[in-house]
């Protein structure tokens, strides 16, 4: 009989301590909302959804990148866009002062706001992208790229175009001296805008002088204002395929979330019937448990 209660009783303590941790389990599962919390639980089930959260980490880092070059290029679009203004009324001014009707200080006049205008090139040039970088700085930068000096502006980045490290190849920085320095051939528009300046503060030119040297100006800042706005136009079109990009990693995002999802996530109302059962279970094994832990060898013999 001893041996029978001695049986009865750590049989009632195992079944109590089991129904105890499958109580716990399904409290853990329901207040998680995962059905899945270690790999045990569901080995097919845990790696399908540790490929999703891995999916779902590579899609985040495409998305920092698209932010990083759409911020980028937005910069950029904006500056050339700036810097094309100028140009065009760098143009207006000089098919202006052409006019053989202007007298020396009024072609000064002029020179002074072409003056202006330059700095303000330069300065678009020279813009930053908000996060220490240079818009124009090419494949780097640790100072602003382009340089004045008397014998003229220099580029001093790095040729080629920045890209944020992602396989989608998006960039964060143009090719400065493609941009400003090459459209006319080895000058650059500065030289242009520096040539001009310093023709309309020459006095006593002639006419024939003057309209010569604005045909070789205007064609100079033309070059310049279509290579400009040709680079105005990639940055449109990397812009665009951001946006297609943003659309691809959204749908993706979606199907990751779906698969993760489905692999891992509870189904609540199944896990509130098996939370109620498990403990129903774990309340009738401590009823059992406290009943044994009552009997003794007397009140079985006096049954």
């Amino acid at each position: 009989m001893r041996i029978a209660t001695a049986n009865a009783f750590d049989g009632a303590i195992d079944t109590l301590q089991r129904r105890q941790t499958e109580l716990s389990d399904a409290q853990v599962r329901l207040t998680s909302g995962k059905r899945v919390l270690r790999g045990s639980d569901d080995p097919t089930d845990a790696a399908r959804g540790e490929r999703a959260l891995a999916s779902l980490a590579r899609l985040d880092a495409t998305a920092r990148a698209v932010s990083a070059s759409r911020n980028a290029m937005q910069l950029t679009e904006s500056a050339l866009g700036d810097a094309s203004n100028d140009l065009q009324r760098a143009r207006e001014l000089m098919v202006a002062a052409g006019n053989g009707t202007f007298t020396d200080s009024e072609r000064e006049a002029v020179a002074i706001e072409l003056k202006g205008l330059r700095d303000q090139l330069l300065a678009a040039a020279n813009r930053g992208d908000g996060s220490g970088g240079y818009l124009f700085g090419g494949q780097g930068s640790a100072r602003e790229p382009f340089v004045d000096s008397p014998t003229g502006v220099r580029f001093e980045g790095v040729r080629g175009a920045a890209q944020v490290s992602t396989g989608e190849g998006l960039p964060i920085a143009v090719d400065g001296d493609y941009t400003w320095m090459r459209a006319t051939g080895a000058g650059s528009v500065f030289d242009t805008l520096d040539q001009a300046i310093n023709d309309l503060n020459t006095p006593g030119r002639t006419s024939a002088d003057i309209a010569a040297s604005n045909v070789q100006r205007l064609a100079g800042l033309d070059a310049s204002l279509d290579r400009l706005q040709s680079v105005r136009a990639q940055v449109g079109g990397v812009l665009t395929r951001l946006d297609s990009i943003d659309g691809r990693v959204a749908e993706a995002r979606v199907n990751s979330e779906t698969e993760r999802s489905v692999a891992t996530d509870l189904d609540l109302t199944q896990a509130i019937s098996d939370f109620q059962n498990r403990q129903a279970g774990y309340d009738a094994a401590l009823k059992s448990y406290a009943m044994v832990q009552r009997m003794t060898l007397f009140q079985y013999l006096g049954g």
